[in-house]
């Protein structure tokens, strides 16, 4: 891998959270690593460029690979639990600035006669 976006210190705490996937006894083209495959999507996604445009000389994988595995971490709830981890880390480290973050609510009146 060429660019790395995920840092080494970033990657030990999210490397854990990844599921590991069994090698296939069918043989076959080897399986792109995980750390490969996330800085791959994350490349695709701050980039904005299609899947199919990511370059091979990055070292992510194939752009379909990597939205495949999106699609599959997904559906396995693997960002959500990515998501609460790097929070916990953040307010442990008291990291999370709190003085951008907004409030959002609405008022309905009621129908008449209801309380």
């Amino acid at each position: 891998m060429k660019r790395a976006i995920v840092s080494q210190q970033l990657w030990k705490s999210l490397q854990p959270l990844l599921p590991v996937q069994p090698r296939s006894r069918q043989g076959g083209r080897p399986r792109l690593d995980n750390r490969a495959a996330l800085n791959g999507i994350l490349f695709v996604l701050t980039t904005g460029i299609p899947w199919e445009d990511l370059p091979k000389e990055l070292g992510f994988g194939s752009g379909m690979t990597c939205w495949r595995r999106l699609r599959d971490w997904q559906a396995q709830g693997v960002w959500e639990r990515l998501h609460l981890a790097l929070l916990t880390q953040l307010r442990q480290h008291d990291q999370i600035d709190w003085s951008r973050a907004s409030l959002d609510g609405a008022s309905v009146a009621s129908p008449r006669g209801a309380y």
